[in-house]
C-alpha cells in the first residue's frame, strides 16, 4: 500500500510539474505574440512616417513651385495692365465691396451705398494682383489637400464622402 500511495504521490507530482510548466509555455507563448505585434506595429508606423517624410518634401517642393509661379504672374501685371489700362478703368466701389465680401466669405451689404458711385482708388493692376495672389493660394491650398488625401489613402483610411471605388 506504501508502495500504491508512493507511486501515486509521484504520479501527481508528476501531473502538477506537468501542468506548470504547460501554463509557463502558455504565458511564453503570449509574451512572444505580444512582442511580435508590437514589432509589427512599429514597423508599420516607421514605414508610415518614412512615407510621410517623403510626401511632406514632395508638398513642399510643389507647393514652393505654385508659389513661384504666383509670383512670377504678379510681376508680369505691369506688362499686362499698364499704366494706362490703371488710368483708363475705374474700380467701383460696388466691385471692392463684392470682393472684399466674397474674400471673407460674408455676404455683402446691399444698403451700403451705390454701387455705382464715385471710383473706388483701387487701381486695375491691383485687382490682378489680388486675383492672382487668390488664386495662387487656392493652387496651393488644393496641392494640400490632394496630397494629405493620398497620404490618408496610402494608410488605408476611409475618406468621408469620397467614392469607394478610387
Amino acid at each position: 500500500m506504501n508502495r500504491v500511495l508512493a507511486a501515486l504521490g509521484v504520479l501527481a507530482a508528476v501531473a502538477g510539474l506537468g501542468v506548470w510548466l504547460a501554463h509557463r509555455y502558455d504565458a511564453a507563448v503570449d509574451r512572444a505574440n505580444t512582442a511580435e505585434k508590437t514589432a509589427s506595429d512599429l514597423r508599420g508606423q516607421l514605414k508610415g512616417s518614412q512615407a510621410s517624410t517623403v510626401t511632406v518634401t514632395q508638398y513642399v517642393d510643389r507647393v514652393q513651385t505654385i508659389r513661384l509661379k504666383g509670383d512670377t504672374i504678379i510681376k508680369e501685371i505691369p506688362r499686362y495692365v499698364p499704366v494706362q489700362a490703371d488710368a483708363a478703368c475705374v474700380v467701383p466701389h460696388g466691385f471692392v465691396r463684392l470682393h472684399d465680401a466674397a474674400a471673407t466669405g460674408t455676404v455683402p451689404d446691399p444698403g451700403a451705398g451705390d454701387a455705382d458711385a464715385a471710383p473706388s482708388g483701387v487701381a486695375l493692376s491691383s485687382v490682378a494682383a489680388t486675383v492672382a495672389d487668390n488664386y495662387t493660394d487656392s493652387h496651393a491650398n488644393s496641392e494640400q489637400l490632394t496630397e494629405l488625401q493620398k497620404l490618408l489613402r496610402d494608410q488605408s483610411v476611409t475618406i468621408i464622402g469620397e467614392d469607394a471605388t478610387q
